[in-house]
């Protein structure tokens, strides 16, 4: 119940282009102050866990980890996704919340 809420949410964020995916621009966004929570895949790589959450930790940025990417990636609607930024604090405090 509560993975269909936030994946929803999710999409939702994603339709009202609050949604960054992708390493590299994640990444962008994060170093501008732009993400407001980011969304990391389980099975990700172990260099871009440590890559993104030192990051996040370093521009004090909540993350949270997702079971795996393709679950990730069908709540944007694209296929797998490893890392997610959401950029919008409404979207970002009510997913947090939903995933903690």
């Amino acid at each position: 119940m509560v993975y269909e809420k936030w994946n929803r949410l999710l999409g939702l964020a994603n339709r009202a282009r609050k949604v960054i995916s992708g390493e590299e621009l994640v990444l962008k966004e994060i170093r501008n102050g732009r993400a407001k929570l980011v969304l990391l895949s389980q099975d990700a790589s172990n260099n871009t866990i440590k890559k993104i959450t030192n990051k996040c930790r370093y521009y004090e940025i909540p993350f949270v980890f997702v079971n795996d990417r393709y679950s990730l990636g069908q709540a944007i609607g694209k296929a797998q996704r490893v890392v997610v930024a959401v950029t919008d604090e409404g979207f970002a405090s009510t997913i947090k919340a939903l995933l903690d």
